[in-house]
């Protein structure tokens, strides 16, 4: 039997046992996975100078640079290390006031509990000139110093809204990524920088240094054994064409709206021009011109293309009439009368002037409304889906999915919105089951009611019937080394309308454009000799002041390369504005050039001097 003596003994010795374990512990922490591979950077004694990668470069789908790198100079102080110093000759030195660096160095005693170590951004961006006088008195002044990184560059003047900003992260911005980014860190905020952020950021370094016992820094952690390298972010290659986007902004100069243009085959995003933009030398600096940006009234920073919902217009037409033909209601050679409009009752639903009956291709070519009002009649009138008129109207809709309308396409940009295609459920709840029917629903049948679309989900229609009735969801990164893309932008997307009911439609949109001034084509302005253009014209009413303008095409009609859309805000008829800058977007990209005809240079500089601003109310 042991004695209280023993197991007093015992108890000791685990007792030591447990201390000193605990002590090999903290010592192995310290000394081997601390020290090691995670040096702790609450450490006193250690100093990081960080190291920033550089942003990877954007090109073009042709290898041009969109947006590259220069050289940043900026000021930092670590205000623990400041020591008494001539304020008169700092501020002279840096080009600045006085009560300037007065000002920052009582915030940071302010805050000086809250900084610790930390180095501060004093001035940003400084003119190399300024950094190079610094660096030869920077002696004078510890605890401030200089350091050189890699900002933004825009060689061309292409696609502000569609590249998007860099800034420095703020406070909402670390709690969502706390541990990315550190304060002082820059992210991309909106278009290809936010989307790509991860592939371009690349990943920070530093060298370590150790500081005495006096705050002064001695000497590299371990000669910089330690240290890590900075790793340059991936290099992004779009699918836009600079000198196209480029153009597209030229011709959009002092109008409100969109134009987009897609590679049928692909789904790539050639151009995509929301206006009025963000210029790209406000990019380049954009805490500088961010108050000016947002105060303006027609929002530069709203990006119309895929967050605009508008009524898409008689472009609609070429819907209603393909899911006609697939239902059976519609034939080619069916024709419809329409004595300027479709009558119901004492009411009218307008149509201009011209030839009556007609056949589908003349209705499309003229843009009939009161044809069209019998197509959707009798669609949603089809007796095989009952009595009433809720199911009929189900299966609209979800052909009208299956074009792309009403969700978001799925691109790859950013913010992208769905639209929206009404339900029967919705109009159940507004009239009462069984208390609707064609005719409260009619003004769906040329594009108008409760039907809102995005710019880019036109573009993919004008896209959907170049290519027989399949996209490819649009997008506007290519894959390339280090960064790949989703599957999903190499699937074929179909429709649920047969792909040879196709053909019926665009012969007509081929006649709209292509049949002559006089003979009817509403889009005869878009006509380019050897190009076989096919379009649709639209005109969007708008209830905030004139029509919308509206315009969708592609070319060739056979193998099409571009497939485009125009939406311009208080532009008129479709053929007014946005036929001619869709179909000189189409030139300009299949021959590269604008040609010597008169008409057609006299219709550029028309386009390029059209200003519309005044037109769109801002309230």
């Amino acid at each position: 039997m042991e004695s209280k003596f023993d197991i007093r003994e015992k108890k000791l010795l685990l007792g030591l046992a447990v201390v000193a374990a605990v002590l090999l512990g903290k010592l192995f922490y310290i000394q081997i996975i601390n020290d090691k591979y995670k040096i702790n950077a609450a450490n006193n004694s250690m100093v990081y100078d960080i190291i920033y990668p550089t942003r990877g470069v954007i090109y073009d789908r042709n290898g041009k640079i969109l947006v590259g790198n220069k050289v940043a100079y900026d000021i930092l102080v670590t205000p623990r290390e400041v020591q008494p110093f001539d304020t008169l000759l700092l501020a002279d030195v840096l080009g600045v006031e006085p009560d300037f660096i007065r000002e920052k160095m009582a915030e940071y005693r302010r805050n000086r509990h809250k900084i610790g170590y930390q180095s501060m951004t004093l001035l940003k961006q400084l003119p190399s000139e300024t950094y190079i006088r610094f660096a030869e008195v920077q002696y004078k002044f510890k605890g401030f110093r200089g350091q050189v990184r890699s900002i933004r560059d825009y060689p061309i003047n292409a696609g502000g809204n569609l590249l998007g900003y860099v800034s420095e992260v703020d406070q909402n911005y670390l709690k969502k990524h706390p541990d990315e980014y550190k304060s002082g860190d820059y992210a991309g905020k909106t278009g290809i920088e936010a989307a790509k952020e991860e592939d371009l950021r690349g990943e920070k370094g530093y060298h370590i240094y150790l500081r005495n016992s006096h705050n002064q820094i001695e000497t590299a952690y371990k000669d910089g054994e330690m240290d890590k390298e900075a790793v340059p972010g991936h290099d992004i290659v779009t699918t836009i064409d600079a000198d196209l986007q480029q153009y597209g902004q030229e011709l959009m100069k002092s109008k409100v709206g969109s134009v987009i243009a897609i590679e049928p085959a692909t789904g790539e995003i050639l151009a995509m021009v929301s206006s009025p933009g963000i210029d790209v030398d406000q990019l380049a600096d954009i805490g500088k011109h961010y108050n000016e940006i947002i105060s303006d009234p027609y929002k530069p920073m709203f990006n119309r293309t895929v967050q605009a919902s508008y009524p898409p217009g008689s472009v609609f037409k070429l819907v209603n009439g393909l899911i006609g033909l697939d239902e059976g209601v519609l034939k080619p050679t069916d024709s419809y009368p329409c004595s300027h409009g479709y009558h119901f009752g004492n009411r009218k639903l307008g149509c201009h002037g011209h030839r009556s009956p007609l056949m589908l291709e003349e209705a499309i070519m003229m843009s009939c409304n009161g044809y069209f009002c019998y197509v959707l009649k009798d669609v949603l009138e089809n007796k095989a889906y009952g009595p009433t008129i809720d199911n009929a109207f189900d299966k609209w809709r979800d052909y009208v999915l299956s074009f792309g309308f009403g969700r978001p396409l799925g691109s790859d940009f950013p913010s992208e919105l769905g639209g929206n295609i009404p339900t029967s459920k919705y109009y159940n709840r507004v009239y009462g089951k069984g208390g609707w029917k064609f005719t409260t629903v009619i003004s769906l049948s040329i594009g108008q009611g409760e039907i809102g679309v995005t710019p880019l989900q036109i573009a993919n229609l004008s896209a959907t019937v170049a290519n027989r009735g399949h996209y490819i969801i649009p997008h506007i990164i290519k894959a390339s080394p280090g960064v790949s893309i989703d599957p999903k932008f190499y699937e074929k997307q179909y429709t649920m309308v047969d792909t040879l009911e196709f053909y019926k439609v665009i012969n007509g949109m081929w006649r709209a454009v292509n049949s002559g001034f006089g003979s009817g084509g509403t889009a005869s302005i878009a006509a380019v000799p050897g190009l076989d253009i096919c379009g649709k014209t639209g005109t969007a009413q708008n209830p905030r002041g004139a029509d919308n303008s509206v315009f969708i095409c592609f070319a060739p009609r056979d193998n099409p390369k571009i497939a485009v859309a125009a939406y311009v805000e208080n532009a008129g008829f479709g053929a007014t504005w946005a036929a001619p800058i869709a179909s000189l977007m189409v030139e300009k990209y299949l021959r590269r050039e604008i040609s010597d005809n008169p008409t057609r240079k006299a219709l550029e500089q028309r386009v390029l001097q059209g200003d519309l601003m005044s037109r769109v109310k801002t309230d």
